[in-house]
């Protein structure tokens, strides 16, 4: 389990595994601009580097771009299921006095998925769509050295906490909210353009009945405006992040859809693990 106290050094695994998680990826760029500066200079200045250094250079720039891949399966794999701290779930909880002990665990598998669309997300900012995921996230921030370990080691970099918006006049954030759509879409196969259901991060306001919080429906069709900023019926439509009515890339949900793979109903395969909170909500990546 993770250590948390006045010294956080992450979480528990061998230092050859944190090692590659960091630095793997800079290692092979660097080797690759190491092989490619020799090759020029052989060909270019008629310089002969000594006998095996280009082999021995590519092969080393092979094996880092190994590592690499092995290092991206690895933070997937750990997003869903490397422990959190049990003290977010509590956290919340004095939060949230309502909440059950498997609310919390629905938040903390929504918190995931959030984190999941980061890691995919390819560097490009993803925005916060729940204000009880947002709650928990908060929390975790304000322990900053763990969280930056967890997020460095885990998503491959620092995530800063933005609070939960939704589809309004900023076309940054919208496209933030799209790729976070997206993402928990895929994660749950739902197809993103015509979901059938929410995926588990976009229902959890309204399933756990938070106040002020922002209560979605996959589709909106049928259900009277309620307000100016685009809800209907109370809720805000799930439709909405690639219909055009809002700025930004509509069509591309944030430039999402071109770095995914497969069709828009071809999920990761992370979904369902039993925990389905029900009432068209989906049940996440855990």
């Amino acid at each position: 389990m993770p250590r948390f106290g006045k010294v956080y050094a992450g979480p528990e695994m061998p230092l050859w595994r944190r090692l590659v998680l960091r630095h793997s990826g800079s290692l092979a760029a660097g080797l690759a601009f190491a092989w490619v500066a020799l090759l020029m200079s052989a060909m270019v200045a008629g310089w002969r580097p000594p006998a095996g250094v280009l082999s021995a250079v590519f092969t080393l720039f092979a094996l880092m771009a190994v590592l690499g891949l092995w290092a991206s399966r690895e933070r997937e794999r750990m997003v869903r299921t490397l422990p959190l701290p049990h003290f977010l779930k509590r956290k919340l909880r004095d939060a949230y006095p309502h909440l059950s002990g498997k609310d919390a665990e629905l938040v903390e598998r929504g918190l995931r998925q959030f984190f999941l669309a980061c890691q995919r997300s390819r560097r490009q900012f993803v925005a916060m769509p729940s204000k009880v995921v947002d709650s928990m996230w908060h929390e975790f921030i304000l322990h900053t050295g763990a969280y930056r370990e967890w997020c460095e080691l885990v998503i491959g970099r620092f995530i800063d906490h933005v609070p939960a918006e939704v589809l309004g006049r900023n076309s940054k954030a919208n496209d933030g909210l799209r790729r976070a759509w997206y993402w928990a879409c895929r994660d749950e196969a739902i197809q993103p353009r015509k979901p059938s259901r929410l995926p588990l991060l976009f229902a959890l306001d309204a399933k756990l009945g938070i106040e002020n919080g922002f209560a979605y429906q996959p589709d909106c069709r049928g259900l009277a405006p309620a307000d100016g900023q685009g809800g209907q019926g109370g809720a805000y439509c799930g439709e909405s992040f690639s219909d055009g009515s809002y700025s930004g890339d509509a069509g591309g949900f944030g430039g999402s859809e071109s770095s995914g793979s497969g069709d828009d109903d071809a999920g990761s395969g992370g979904g369902n693990d039993g925990g389905s909170c029900g009432g068209g909500c989906g049940g996440g990546g855990d």
